[in-house]
């Protein structure tokens, strides 16, 4: 995700975050998609999301480290579940496909790394499967978080197993900004990649299909994402590279939501973008922001254009900012978003940088225990916010700075009824 904690954390690519930062400092029912439901599937859901992230790349969240034996593996999962439930929350979303791997026994890729510290090797029992069972046992709704096109974080295909299917198919890998990721100009990759993420929604009574903000890779200075094979035998019909980029991404979209409303249709479908989806100087809807990355230019994905097609069922924007911020006010964002969500059947869960609340923080605001309470308190007045979704486990559980417990003891009272 575009930060510190995904942006930095689960991809080691800080400089994007460096200039949003500098100019800035990852549901509902809808026409042809089967009712929400929660855990088992049996009841729809209550009003409110509180839902937690659980990253699993690089062993940001879970497990704490590679090699860890099978049942302290299953212990600090479960009692990451158990840290969700005293905090009141009803959702975890999950990191089971982090760099085109898995953490089920998937017939498509390779066991991850992040398990084992080996790509491939059999961890010895079935985390996703597992995380669903005992987060239903809970009375959590399961997640499943899944990266489309990141590959590795690294440019050698030697390095990956050699059943990968990237090494398999040299050709639809692009090594772009120290990374390698899946081409997504190429239809057989996004046929392939689709086929790899219904692979897990087909095993498990998953409540939830969920990306983050990595489509095309964030931008690079000085690089470009060498696409030119792929342009130039599909994008021909396009007016731009951008337009044919961001056909991609929309048929990406489209082709997964069709795919899971038949494989599973009462999982939803949710995306977690980041926050900005054009600043202000182009942005037709009135947007007041001026960071350093938007979504529909930067990053080829048209957030917009899928809620109001509405083939996504939630929108989780990464509003990592915080209020009052004078490039990126999470106050404008949030309204910015409630106005776009708003008639469409979507359902607007906003993210939230606990990862930034710390005591130590070098800006006021994060250092402030309040803060992420003024944010619940601000986005209830919008009807379109349906919850909020905090980044990152690590940070639930261990609260630096108490913004997590106050949250709870301002937003959360003990008798709410569970998702």
């Amino acid at each position: 995700m575009a930060h510190i904690g995904r942006r930095g954390l689960l991809a080691g690519a800080a400089g994007v975050l460096a200039t949003t930062a500098a100019a800035a400092p990852a549901g509902e029912r809808r026409a042809g998609r089967g009712p929400g439901r929660g855990p088992g599937g049996g009841r729809a859901p209550a009003p409110e999301l509180r839902g937690m992230w659980i990253a699993s790349v690089e062993n940001v969240d879970w497990p704490s480290e590679t090699g860890l034996p099978a049942r302290e593996q299953r212990a600090e999962l479960t009692g990451l579940l158990d840290t969700a439930v005293q905090r009141r929350l009803n959702a975890v979303f999950l990191q089971v496909r982090p760099t085109a791997d898995a953490l089920w026994p998937s017939t498509k890729e390779p066991w991850s790394q992040w398990l084992t510290g080996v790509q491939g090797r059999d961890p010895g029992w079935d985390p996703l499967g597992t995380a669903v069972a005992e987060a239903h046992a809970r009375g959590l709704e399961l997640h499943a978080w899944f990266n489309p096109y990141r590959v590795a974080n690294h440019t050698d295909p030697q390095r990956l197993v050699a059943a990968h299917p990237a090494r398999r198919n040299p050709s639809w890998a692009v090594p772009y900004g120290g990374k390698l990721y899946y081409n997504p100009g190429l239809p057989e990759v996004r046929a392939f990649v689709q086929e790899a993420m219904l692979d897990a929604v087909s095993r498990y009574p998953l409540d939830g299909v969920h990306w983050d903000d990595y489509f095309y890779p964030y931008p690079v200075a000085g690089e470009e994402f060498d696409d030119d094979e792929a342009y130039e035998r599909y994008g021909a019909s396009f007016a731009s590279r951008a337009d044919w980029r961001r056909h991609n991404t929309d048929t990406l979209v489209k082709e997964m939501s069709d795919r899971l409303k038949t494989a599973r249709p009462a999982a939803r479908f949710g995306v977690s973008p980041f926050a900005v989806w054009r600043n202000s100087d182009r942005d037709p809807l009135g947007s007041q922001t001026r960071a350093g990355v938007q979504t529909y230019d930067d990053l080829y994905a048209d957030t917009r254009k899928w809620v109001r097609e509405g083939w996504i069922d939630s929108i989780v924007p990464q509003a990592y900012w915080q209020i009052g911020h004078p490039s990126a006010d999470y106050a404008a964002i949030v309204e910015w978003w409630a106005r776009t969500v708003r008639g469409t059947g979507v359902s607007l869960y906003v993210g939230e940088a606990l990862y930034r609340c710390d005591a130590d923080s070098s800006t006021p605001a994060w250092r402030d225990p309040a803060e992420l309470s003024r944010h619940l308190t601000l986005a209830a007045r919008y009807a379109e916010v349906r919850g909020h979704v905090y980044f990152s486990a690590k940070q639930v559980a261990a609260d630096p700075n108490g913004a997590m417990a106050r949250v709870v003891a301002d937003h959360y009272p003990a008798t709410a009824a569970p998702r």
